[in-house]
């Protein structure tokens, strides 16, 4: 089985993040799968809605395979891996059917982004969504990723659960609009995923379509140029020492260089 698999059942089309073992990190292959996925899905008819959610009892997704990063030695790598990301994040936001993310357990970095991009977020009570790179590796987010988040969240909030490197239980994260519903299991969250495909995707799909393309236009009305902040971060001394310490399972010493 790839570590993405797509499956219809009914008139909805499911992706699961398939590593379990390593709570569902992306590696830049499966990044590439979901995009395709999301870009590609039947408007036909046939399929009407689009669940994402992980494999395992552990995570929805767990970031970006942090392996990925050894590579990088050069600024045009960062540039890249963050434009990169940034037109995956917009290839799902841009997906013709709703999209629902049916979130368990762990949902940072990459993950977090992904289901910050789709349509309506549900999770289970044991969700913990957050970023904690200024705790695990000293990267950045790209401006459109902030201004996403900022959208769903409150900039305040944004800001402050950055800067502490601190997970948002279900509880909070219903309260502050970031998820609409918390299921107590995840046997009970992919139920409800499938009653709430089931629910939009009896909807007009014009009127949906229309709703979804109207808020991103509004979200990217303004572009903001954040190449020398990602070049700060990811080409720093930093980033190449929380990364190992990170893989190592060591706290990194942070120096600002």
């Amino acid at each position: 089985m790839s570590d993405v698999h797509s499956e219809i059942r009914g008139q909805t089309l499911w992706i699961t993040f398939n590593r379990p073992q390593a709570r569902n990190a992306f590696t830049f292959a499966m990044y590439r799968d979901v995009a395709a996925l999301c870009r590609d899905v039947p408007t036909d008819g046939s399929v009407r809605a689009v669940v994402l959610t992980g494999a395992g009892d552990k995570a929805f997704a767990a970031g970006t395979d942090m392996t990925e990063f050894r590579a990088f030695d050069k600024t045009q790598d960062a540039l890249d891996y963050e434009a990169s990301i940034a037109q995956v994040l917009e290839t799902v936001e841009r997906c013709a059917l709703p999209t629902i993310a049916a979130i368990h357990g762990a949902c940072t970095g990459g993950g977090a982004a992904i289901a910050a991009a789709c349509d309506i977020r549900i999770a289970s009570a044991n969700l913990k969504f957050g970023f904690p790179i200024a705790r695990t590796l000293g990267n950045c987010l790209a401006a459109s990723n902030l201004a996403r988040l900022s959208a769903l969240m409150g900039a305040g909030r944004v800001r402050e659960m950055i800067f502490t490197a601190r997970l948002l239980g279900a509880e909070e994260a219903e309260r502050c609009g970031l998820i609409t519903e918390t299921m107590p299991d995840q046997n009970a969250l992919l139920d409800r995923a499938a009653e709430l495909a089931d629910t939009v995707g009896q909807m007009a799909p014009l009127t949906l379509r229309a709703t979804k393309e109207a808020m991103r236009r509004l979200q990217a009305v303004v572009q903001v140029e954040d190449a020398d902040l990602i070049e700060l971060c990811y080409m720093s001394r930093d980033f190449r020492h929380g990364m190992e310490a990170f893989l190592a399972k060591q706290k990194p010493d942070w120096r600002g260089e």
